[in-house]
């Protein structure tokens, strides 16, 4: 399944830093973790954001990276 914006949301904002949620149930986290996922959002998510994702097989923190075209997120360091 594809990206729903309904699934997404700010928890906290703050000097420019955002942490999100993300729940999907119909989604694996394979899925929502590769590059592009949240690519419909990407003028909303800024590099170093922090996104929970609730996925329909596990949850996770993972950190915002992004490239010339694609949003990413990647396991925190």
């Amino acid at each position: 399944m594809a990206f729903q914006n309904k699934n997404l949301s700010v928890i906290a904002y703050a000097n420019g830093f955002t942490l999100w949620h993300y729940a999907s149930s119909a989604d694996k986290m394979t899925a929502i973790t590769a590059s592009g996922y949240f690519d419909s959002v990407k003028t909303l998510m800024n590099v170093g954001d922090i996104v929970i994702i609730n996925a329909s097989d596990n949850t996770s923190l993972k950190k915002v990276s992004a490239n010339a075209t694609n949003v990413t997120v990647a396991a925190l360091a």
